[in-house]
């Protein structure tokens, strides 16, 4: 009987365990016959010595008990299966325990095998926890066959706290715990054990930042960004060993046969000791800092305590950030932004396909400047950035990089792409990832976009010029007329305003048309997001184009009529593309759309009364209920069926079908070239592995129309 048949209706898997180990399982069942006559495995214990009934959780347990012995040289003579551990007045059973050689009754390492569903992984942590508090275990395992974490013990001297950190690997028999920890350790480890493959930033994040964050009292988003931006540095300082590894990954080469000391060494690690880490952590801060000038103010310092620092550290060391797509990255600066109370203002990142659809959609050139008017954390203009640098270099990936750019490259980065965000830690998202992928440069400006007319208080500032004064002075050269801020000449623009609350300042009012009514007499008080399609369309030149997210209701609410019609007496409408009502989940349930138009000009858009508009509705909703993504799956993509001719046996008329290639992989994560989970919607195809969508139709209808960029 094989494995993978007494698996299949369970949420266990076999990904950490090699074909060798599995076959070698199964040449050990037994199958025998119940009193119902159904076929049951058995096999006799690697640790018990005795029959056993092989079920999910088993087959899994007997795995990785032949893994310690054979991968790590554990004594199986030291080994413990389901062994009763005191937890205070009551008995749980850890599932396999390893004891210490020198102290045969002392628990050493405690392996707790759960379902990946129920109870979840942090459940699984909270019991590993409590099991090497109680036992006096050094190192903690969790595994459901197909992830593995590894975990070591440290208490908090000042709460006494028993916690776990993160162990990269696990020490073989005949290796100690710190030389574990104080492991040559380079990118090409790095490469080799990157955990992101199949979970979230956010998720890996969210296992430490409430334990940390809440016991350093400390600042959630400030600390843990500063910690990110030093693993980044960390990353891009190998930039070369990683310019490298790309070489020799894309011919083929084993990295198993490159020697570790060829590579420079990754400063980001918990290696142990607090002070040694903290200092050295901190002067790769202050590295970084001076490197990439223009996102934390001069003299700034990590104030983490080094205990909570190194739990930070061992969290994020295995994860790749660089090479990664942008998603990755976003999704942890979303959820610190949230908690730290930026919701409130209905401001939310933009799902990253989303902004992907517009891209592609809009087409913009190399030769096109850009500007996202509420950038956020930059997702449009990043992602306009790859998908021309994807023009400009095919043969490149289209990822966060930290490979070196060419010229043209930067100074497409440097000249065509511009954002304004007014939120302080959006701006310093977007900052850092713009100064690092545009190799230093970053016109990524402070500024309320409606309150145009109070900028130069702004501007006049020392420290605001420090910041931004170089992007603001390249920004100056697009205003139609030197000394106004109003109107501005970009060929492409891409937003997602905030639309929750009401303006009603009255210097915002009475600088936009769109606030008076029919009477032309000035509102009280306007939507935020209406006051932005004006100022939008005011940054665009004749011709240029806008794709810009806007509640539902303003594509039909009767009481919106006047604004649809502001909006076509500008511009041709191109295109209106519904969001599926999970898309901004768990932030907000609002219904929202695309809107996509390009301004009336004789030459590119000429004006016409009659003319044809794309409309479409995402159907895959990309998100559960409760804002959970929706990750795509083996059986979600065209490569994996083959086609098979039937013959029908009554007519001899031959059918083609299309059947699955696998059905027992059938409903494990798709990942992309990179490694990189596939978020399930249905607006663009992914790197040819996924079915056309939204994006591609509309390019079919925009060269049917002869649009100007297409």
């Amino acid at each position: 009987m094989l494995l993978i048949e007494i698996l299949r209706d369970s949420d266990y898997r076999l990904a950490q365990f090699s074909k060798a180990q599995v076959r070698a399982l199964e040449q050990r069942i037994a199958v025998r016959t119940d009193n119902k006559g159904h076929k049951v495995p058995y096999v006799v214990c690697l640790v018990r010595g005795k029959e056993i009934k092989l079920t999910p959780e088993e087959v899994v347990r007997q795995l990785y008990v032949q893994k310690l012995i054979e991968d790590y040289g554990y004594d199986p003579e030291s080994f413990d299966v389901q062994s009763e551990v005191q937890m205070g007045t009551s008995n749980k059973r850890a599932d396999i325990v390893v004891f210490e050689k020198e102290r045969p009754t002392q628990p050493y390492i405690i392996v707790e095998l759960k379902s990946p569903i129920n109870p979840t992984a942090k459940e699984g942590k909270k019991q590993l926890e409590s099991y090497c508090k109680f036992s006096g275990a050094s190192i903690g395992v969790w595994t459901d066959g197909n992830e593995i974490e590894y975990y070591y013990k440290e208490q908090d001297k000042a709460s006494g706290t028993t916690f776990l950190n993160k162990l990269s690997y696990l020490p073989k028999a005949n290796q100690t715990l710190s030389e574990v920890l104080n492991v040559h350790y380079t990118i090409k480890q790095l490469y080799q054990n990157d955990k992101l493959g199949k979970k979230s930033l956010i998720r890996v994040i969210a296992e430490f930042e409430d334990r940390v964050m809440a016991n350093s009292g400390e600042d959630s988003f400030d600390e843990i960004f500063k910690v990110l931006f030093t693993k980044l540095f960390d990353e891009y300082m190998s930039m070369d060993n990683a310019d490298e590894m790309s070489v020799l990954l894309r011919n083929n080469v084993d990295l198993q046969e490159i020697n570790d000391e060829h590579f420079r060494k990754l400063e980001f690690r918990d290696t142990g000791n607090d002070t040694e880490t903290h200092k050295r952590i901190s002067k790769l801060f202050n590295e970084a800092c001076k490197q990439w000038k223009g996102i934390f103010d001069d003299n700034i310092k990590i104030k983490l305590k080094p205990s909570h620092l190194r739990s930070c550290i061992s969290f994020l060391q295995d994860i790749k950030l660089f090479n990664s797509n942008l998603e990755v990255v976003d999704d942890a600066f979303e959820y610190l932004s949230i908690k730290a109370a930026k919701g409130d203002k209905g401001q939310y990142f933009t799902p990253r396909y989303v902004i992907d659809m517009c891209v592609r959609m809009l087409n913009p050139t190399e030769n096109e400047t850009m500007i996202d008017t509420a950038a956020g954390s930059c997702g449009f203009p990043m992602h306009t950035v790859l998908y021309v640098w994807g023009k400009i270099n095919p043969d490149k990936p289209n990822l966060f990089t930290n490979s070196s750019r060419s010229k043209r490259e930067i100074n497409y980065v440097r000249d065509h792409i511009f954002a304004i965000e007014f939120d302080p830690r959006s701006v310093r998202v977007g900052r850092m990832l713009n100064i690092i992928a545009g190799d230093g440069h970053s016109n990524v400006l402070k500024l309320n976009t409606l309150d145009y007319t109070r900028w130069n208080e702004d501007v006049n500032d020392q420290d605001w010029q420090k910041n931004y004064g170089s992007g603001f002075q390249r920004f100056v050269n697009f205003r139609t007329k030197p000394d106004e801020n109003k109107y501005f000449e970009f060929d492409v623009l891409m937003a997602n305003p905030p639309f929750a609350g009401d303006i009603d300042d009255d210097v915002i009012l009475a600088t936009h048309e769109i606030a008076k009514n029919s009477a032309g007499k000035k509102t009280a008080k306007m939507s935020r997001d209406i006051l932005f399609i004006e100022r939008n369309l005011n940054f665009l030149k004749s011709g240029g184009r806008m794709a810009i997210v806007l509640p539902q209701g303003r594509f039909n609410n009767s009481s919106d009529k006047q604004i649809r019609e502001y909006i076509a007496g500008r511009c041709r409408i191109l295109a209106v593309v519904g969001l599926h009502g999970n898309v901004f989940k768990p932030h907000t349930g609002t219904k929202t759309s695309v809107l996509l138009v390009q301004k009336w000009d004789d030459k590119l858009c000429p004006k016409c009364d009659d003319y044809p508009i794309f409309f479409a509705t995402m159907q895959e909703p990309s998100k559960d209920n409760s804002g959970e993504k929706i990750y795509l799956r083996k059986k979600d993509t065209p490569s994996s069926y083959i086609s098979e001719d039937l013959i029908d046996e009554k007519t001899g008329e031959v059918k083609t079908i299309e059947r699955l290639s696998n059905p027992d992989t059938a409903d494990e994560l798709f990942l992309d070239t990179h490694g990189h989970l596939i978020v399930k919607h249905d607006l663009f195809n992914h790197e040819g592995l996924t079915r056309d969508g939204i994006a591609e139709a509309f390019a079919e209808f925009a060269k049917k129309e002869k649009l100007s960029f297409f």
